[in-house]
C-alpha cells in the first residue's frame, strides 16, 4: 500500500480508511515540520487528486467540477503543499503503455506460449 493514491478504484473501504488515516498523519506532520524551519530545509510536498474524487467534492459543496478542483488545489496549497497534480496524466499514461504491451504481446502470440492472456490495471500508483 506504499504506493498507493487512495484513488478508490480498487481498495475495500476499510483499506482505503488506513491508508487515508496513515497519508494524513504524515502530511500534517511534514507541513508542520516546513512551517518551523528554514525554506531552506523544506521537504518538497506533493499532492495528487484522483478524478473520481473531485465530482463528490463538487456536489458537496455545490460547485462545478473545475471549480471544485481550483479550490481545493487552493485549500491545499494554503496549508502549505508546493505542488498539486491531477492523476487522470498517470491513468492515461498506464493505458497507453497497457495498449503497447498488448500489441506486442498479440503479435508474439504465436511464438510465446504465455504472451496471452494480458492482465492489466489502469493505477496510477
Amino acid at each position: 500500500l506504499s504506493d498507493c493514491l487512495a484513488c478508490d478504484s480498487c481498495m475495500t473501504s476499510e483499506e482505503g480508511a488506513r491508508v487515508f488515516q496513515q497519508n494524513q498523519k504524515e502530511l500534517f506532520r511534514v507541513l508542520n515540520l516546513n512551517k518551523k524551519c528554514d525554506t531552506s530545509k523544506h521537504k518538497v510536498v506533493a499532492v495528487s487528486i484522483c478524478p473520481q474524487s473531485l465530482p463528490y467534492f463538487a456536489a458537496k459543496f455545490n460547485l462545478s467540477v473545475n471549480d471544485a478542483a481550483k479550490r481545493l488545489c487552493g485549500f491545499l496549497k494554503s496549508l502549505g503543499v508546493h505542488y498539486v497534480f491531477d492523476t487522470t496524466v498517470a491513468a492515461d499514461f498506464s493505458i497507453l503503455e497497457s495498449q503497447r504491451e498488448f500489441v506486442q504481446r498479440y503479435q508474439r502470440r504465436n511464438q510465446e506460449e504465455h504472451a496471452l492472456p494480458m492482465f492489466a490495471s489502469a493505477c496510477p500508483g
